[in-house]
């Protein structure tokens, strides 16, 4: 008998359903998937051999489980995630508040409902997407939002007496009965706000202005905490964190390879991936952005750089390069390494600086940290330029930096059509040929334009060239060229 033909409680027991907790129905779920090789946290990247088994371990061992990291580390999406182990479809007793469980209803609503109708108890199906439930711990939160209250209008309505626990109105907890329910900066909740969550994680009873109910509520509770706000805003009371079974540490991507693939997978939507070609080295140097922010001795560390700094940034590096298109006149473009400096509002929006930072200025740092990805990506490619060469070292750089010596300047303007801007770049014969000693052969042109205008800009970085920003563009010149031209 399928569910559609199941609508009361007699139909139930004749189709031999069984019910389980909700902590079962994630573990046996895991363990079907993990028997067939499936993926249960798809689209998540870099956790597969950390947070992952870390996960699965404490849903096989039927957790409540606390996700500690900083922002920016799927913490709350991995808990999203948790609903696709849930059953599709769980029978609840038609009208509960607290989506009773027609074998085992807790609420004195369906107890006698089921009294009343017996096997004629009217049932409902409940899907899976509609079991999770999520609050954001914030300093105005109540005991009531979470637990309940006492609800006066309920109470003259029905013509009930306070004594009577009819007149109760359930919070969120006891509303999300046999769902996944989130709380988010759990160190942001009151400390006397999260003494009342003790029972209802250990005993599985709550009490409400006076009453003491023993419900014992199927809640697979899930928390996730930076572990800044253990100092800056508040911390987990230690008596809650003895009853939450597992905490699990999460951590941004190891790798730029894998933190490229959060941004595209999180950018995949974005149309203009058809009109604005990205080169692979443009993303990767996007992705360096973070990891070197992650180093800065300006930047506060322990407030965590977002993986949404890459993904901002990301969409703004589309939009310099779609707003640039669209003034010139073409139909496509390519990303220009000129277009990182639309990606600077992206940065200093999510970067929080330490007190020397502050003095540089946020837009400074964000310059600092483009001039370090930058040097980085380079020497991924081309000879590392030494500070100190040797007298009869060969300099593979000469011909070009001699190539600027000997011009009185070289423009770059933010309007140049893509012909314009190609056309440019061909002059410099010496880079030409720098580009096909140290570059593959199968590289998209529009990779190689890319790349022709990095190594400009890491030249400038490792004081080989200077350059000089005008109103509508760059300018590039020997290095001491500036000086003889006041530049």
């Amino acid at each position: 008998m399928s569910k559609e033909n199941i609508t009361t409680l007699g139909q139930l027991k004749a189709s031999g359903y069984k019910s389980k907790s909700i902590k079962d129905e994630l573990r046996d779920n895991l363990i079907t998937n993990i028997k067939a090789g499936k993926n249960s946290f798809e689209g998540i990247h870099g956790y597969e051999y950390t947070v992952i088994p870390e996960l699965e371990r404490a849903i096989l061992s039927k957790h409540n489980i606390n996700l500690l990291g900083l922002r920016g580390q799927a913490k709350t999406r991995l808990a999203r995630l948790m609903v696709g182990l849930l059953d599709e479809f769980i029978p609840v007793v038609e009208g509960s508040e607290i989506n009773d469980d027609p074998f085992n209803p807790i609420s004195r609503t369906a107890v006698e409902l089921i009294a009343e109708k017996g096997d004629d108890t009217p049932v409902t199906w409940l899907h899976r997407d509609e079991r999770f439930a999520e609050k954001l711990a914030t300093p105005d939160v109540t005991v009531a939002d979470l637990i309940g209250d006492v609800d006066p209008i309920k109470a003259a309505n029905l013509k009930l007496s306070y004594a009577d626990d009819r007149v109760i109105h359930f919070g969120m907890i006891p509303r999300a009965n046999r769902c996944i329910f989130v709380i988010n900066e759990l160190p942001d909740l009151q400390a006397r706000i999260q003494v009342a969550l003790f029972n209802i994680l250990q005993e599985g009873d709550i009490q409400i202005r006076g009453f003491k109910l023993r419900m014992p509520l199927d809640v697979q509770f899930v928390f996730t905490a930076n572990p800044e706000d253990y100092t800056n805003r508040g911390s987990i009371v230690t008596p809650l964190k003895d009853r939450i079974g597992s905490q699990i540490l999460t951590h941004y991507p190891e790798t730029v390879e894998i933190a490229k693939t959060i941004t595209q997978q999180e950018a995949k939507a974005d149309v203009r991936k058809d009109t604005v070609h990205v080169p692979e080295i443009a993303k990767n140097l996007l992705e360096e952005l973070s990891f070197q922010a992650r180093e800065s001795e300006f930047v506060d560390i322990k407030s965590g750089i977002s993986a949404r700094m890459s993904i901002t940034a990301y969409e703004n590096l589309l939009s310099t390069a779609e707003r640039r298109m669209l003034l010139s006149g073409d139909d496509t473009t390519a990303i220009r390494f000129s277009d990182f400096m639309g990606v600077i509002p992206s940065i200093t929006g999510k970067i929080e600086l330490v007190y020397e930072g502050e003095q540089e200025g946020s837009a400074a740092v964000a310059m600092q940290l483009l001039s370090r990805a930058t040097k980085q990506i380079f020497i991924e490619y081309f000879p590392k330029i030494e500070k100190l060469q040797k007298a009869d070292d060969v300099d593979p750089y000469q011909n070009l930096v001699e190539w600027f010596f000997e011009e009185s300047k070289f423009e770059l303007l933010d309007n140049f059509a893509n012909d314009e801007y190609k056309s440019q770049l061909d002059s410099i014969q010496p880079l030409q040929a720098l580009i096909e000693n140290h570059i593959d052969d199968d590289v998209n042109e529009d990779d190689l334009y890319f790349i022709k205008e990095l190594v400009l800009w890491a030249l400038v970085e490792y004081n080989k060239l200077s350059k000089y920003r005008m109103t509508n563009g760059m300018r590039f010149k020997d290095i001491y060229g500036g000086y003889i031209s006041g530049l």
